[in-house]
């Protein structure tokens, strides 16, 4: 083989997930932010408790220096607007549950970061919309040959919900 010629790849032969092959360009940033592995980030739902599982999303790990013990890091948790004071009053039941996930005091104290919690994380609300005259005169005029009442109502509520979602998609 010359100098300039680069080796062939090894093909795998296998399917990955997504998770699976971009987890090595992930750890280096994680590692940045603290964290060991990406488990309270990916597990975070099923660590935090009520209603910080949906409120709260963990920004980095704060170890103490000179210290060589993996124990007692400060989490630092983004919060959702209008969140923040009860996520710090609840600060110990938030590290008590992490430490429980963990099996092992890995946080000693959480905190708040500055930085803005990112607004698609959380769960969306959705805005009822009113149907138009237009549409609910289509609606009902597609279902007006249906004799059975509740089957023709449930039609109705059906045919409704589709026009909303193809109003949104710009259809």
């Amino acid at each position: 083989m010359a100098k300039d010629e680069l080796p062939e790849p090894k093909r795998r032969n296998k399917t990955l997930s997504v998770a699976d092959a971009l987890s090595g360009a992930l750890d280096p940033v994680l590692k940045k932010r603290g964290f060991a592995g990406r488990d309270i980030i990916t597990h975070w739902r099923q660590i935090a408790p009520k209603p910080f599982d949906e409120t709260t999303l963990p920004d980095k790990l704060a170890w103490p220096r000179g210290e060589r013990s993996a124990e007692g890091a400060t989490l630092y948790l983004r919060c959702a607007p209008g969140q923040a004071l009860f996520a710090q009053h609840e600060a110990p039941a938030i590290a008590a549950a992490v430490n429980r996930y963990f099996g092992y005091l890995l946080v000693n104290d959480v905190r708040l970061s500055a930085e803005p919690f990112s607004s698609g994380s959380g769960r969306r609300v959705q805005e009822p919309r009113q149907p138009s005259q237009s549409e609910i005169a289509k609606v009902g005029k597609a279902t007006e040959q249906v004799e059975d009442d509740d089957l023709r109502e449930a039609l109705q509520a059906l045919g409704l919900a589709l026009s909303r979602r193809s109003s949104r998609n710009g259809k």
